[in-house]
């Protein structure tokens, strides 16, 4: 029977097989029953052998003759060897389902302080294991959390020592893990974002003190400037270990380099002055324009070499000013008196000085004397530059001015067909537009100096708007004069008799002209650029005698008086203080007074 049952068993285990080959898939409780199964067929294999061995046991027996009591004595060791053998394997397998309880229990433990140490989440068991797959599981979780262990503590050792490195250059304070103790996989991750943050820092501090380095090394050759302080050594030294890149020292490089910029600044400016006296001096002593470049040939070295050697050249050339005393003070007062001019100074500016300037004594205090006035007058000429540059750019509009005025009397421009009256008309009118704008500029400006100076600013000895107003008031009258002047030569003269023959040249086209009996149209131009047409009937009568047109002018100003004519009202005549006043004047007069001549030369 028990063979049967094992022949059945090896023929389904066999089919089983050979429909996994062709494909086919079972369960894993169909495999759990046919390996259930396979046990037990081994289990009757066994019983079934055992008991063949025992009846072949028994044929031999019988065919030897051995007694009963012989054959029971036979079986009885058989069994006890059969018990011992089972028994014997009954407990080693025991002791080794006992091994893998224990083991299992002391994987446990280890993994509840492994997931505590490491900061972890507890390990769940999966359910339903057997003791062996559960053993099986454990050790490896154990093993793994071991080798994880294991490389956070390397790894942690590696970042402590990059950690002392960098905090002991930078002197800043080490990330803190408390001591035997494993850090978390968070504070290995923040661990090396301290380390990259202090890498970076390492790296933009090198970059900032190499820099400072080389600038302060720079600095210190270009003035031949030697390292005198210790931070000064350190600064320059070629080692770039011995310099700690902490802030306090990063701060203290930056402060010695403003400090020698500071300083080539000064030297700078030393070399500037003398650069100065001695061109100077080469002017007064009139020194050959060889010599002069042969020593600004000769000059070499760093800043401090070269202001030596200007300095041996001032010194040098004041000792040949002292022997040639007489010219060189003639050579100054030159000077003075350019620079005089410069500042616009006015007489009395002048006699401050004139005691030494006229003075025919040639000594060296006279000489001291000259040199503190002129360094005096152009330290004045430099705070009031801007000014004097504006009064000097308005005396030259000024000028255009005065010389467009005259042309305008001209009879003889308009002869000039070469495009000249267009490009003069341009200039004309840009040199109108400029003029208020200068003199605005230099109110606006001689107001703030006078504020900031506590004093007033002098052209030619008077206030800067007071002399403009005193040129615009010496024009007023002597276009008055020009004009009274030409009056009086017509009422002298013979009565108007208009030209038959020659041309009149007016602006106005024949368009816009309407022709009227006895009447021509004239185009009146003023110094305001506005141009306006006056109807004049020209029947034949002479023109206004000299005496009505003075009474008449006169009393068009007693009925034109402006703030400025009030304040100088005790002065006879009416007082013109800017470009606008003198426009807006000569248009009201133009409209009134202006006289038709053949030659255009009364237009005003």
């Amino acid at each position: 029977m028990g063979i049967n049952i094992l022949n059945s068993t090896e023929k389904g285990a066999a089919a089983v097989e050979g429909l996994r080959r062709e494909g086919f898939e079972f369960s894993s409780h169909v495999c759990l029953m046919m390996s259930s199964r396979r046990s037990e067929a081994l289990a009757f294999s066994l019983v079934t052998g055992i008991n063949l061995a025992m009846a072949r046991l028994v044929d031999i027996w019988d065919s030897i003759g051995i007694l009963e009591d012989q054959r029971v004595e036979r079986m009885e060791t058989v069994k006890k060897h059969i018990e011992g053998l089972l028994n014997d394997m009954i407990t080693e397998e025991e002791a080794l389902k006992e091994r893998i309880e224990v083991n299992i229990i002391s994987f446990q433990r280890q993994l509840e302080s492994l997931y505590q140490e490491m900061s972890l989440e507890p390990y769940k068991v999966e359910e339903g294991l057997t003791v062996l797959q559960m053993e099986k599981n454990l050790r490896l979780r154990v093993e793994a959390l071991l080798k994880e262990k294991n490389d956070r503590l390397k790894e942690m050792r590696n970042l402590k020592q990059q950690d002392e490195e960098l905090c002991e250059e930078l002197c800043a304070t080490p990330y803190y893990i408390p001591t035997g103790s494993l850090p978390s996989r968070a504070q290995l991750q923040e661990f090396r974002q301290h380390i990259k943050r202090l890498t970076e820092e390492k790296n933009t501090r090198v970059k900032v003190f190499t820099g400072l380095r080389e600038d302060i090394g720079r600095l210190m050759a270009e003035m031949g400037h030697e390292p005198e302080t210790s931070l000064e050594r350190e600064s320059v030294c070629n080692e770039a270990d011995v310099f700690l890149l902490t802030h306090e020292n990063i701060k203290a490089l930056k402060l010695l380099l403003c400090q020698l910029q500071v300083k080539k600044e000064s030297l700078l400016s030393t070399q500037a002055e003398l650069k100065e006296r001695v061109a100077s001096l080469w002017n007064r002593l009139d020194s050959p324009e060889e010599e002069q470049r042969e020593f600004r040939g000769n000059l070499q070295g760093t800043l401090s070499d070269q202001i030596a050697q200007w300095q041996n050249e001032v010194d040098r050339l004041e000792l040949l000013q002292k022997a040639k005393l007489e010219d060189v003070i003639i050579k100054i007062r030159q000077e003075l008196v350019e620079t005089w001019d410069k500042c616009l100074f006015g007489p009395e500016q002048r006699a401050a000085f004139n005691s030494p300037f006229c003075d025919s004594n040639f000594t060296e205090e006279l000489l001291a004397q000259h040199e503190e006035e002129l360094v005096r007058v152009k330290a004045c000429y430099e705070k009031a530059r801007p000014l004097l540059d504006t009064m000097e750019k308005w005396e030259r509009t000024w000028a255009l001015f005065q010389d467009f005025e005259k042309k305008a009397l001209d009879p003889n421009r308009f002869s000039n067909r070469g495009g000249a009256l267009l490009k003069e008309a341009k200039e004309r009118v840009k040199v109108q537009k400029m003029l208020p704008k200068l003199e605005e500029e230099l109110k606006v400006g001689v107001e703030e100096w006078e504020q900031r100076e506590g004093s007033a600013f002098l052209v030619r000895g008077l206030r800067a708007m007071d002399y403009i107003s005193g040129l615009w008031e010496e024009h007023r009258l002597q276009r008055d004069k020009e004009k009274s002047d030409r009056i009086t030569k017509k009422g002298e003269g013979t009565p108007f008799k208009t030209p038959t023959k020659r041309p009149l040249r007016v602006d106005i086209t024949p368009s816009k002209a309407k022709k009227m009996p006895n009447q021509t149209v004239l185009r009146s131009t003023s110094s305001s650029s506005s141009t306006s047409s006056t109807l004049l009937n020209v029947s034949g009568k002479p023109p206004v005698n000299s005496q009505k047109a003075q009474q008449r002018n006169k009393g068009l100003e007693n009925s034109h008086r402006t703030p400025l004519q009030e304040f100088n009202s005790e002065k006879k005549h009416l007082r013109i203080g800017s470009y606008s006043e003198f426009t807006s004047e000569l248009s009201r007069k133009a409209s009134h007074d202006a006289i038709l001549n053949s030659t255009a030369k009364d237009i005003l």
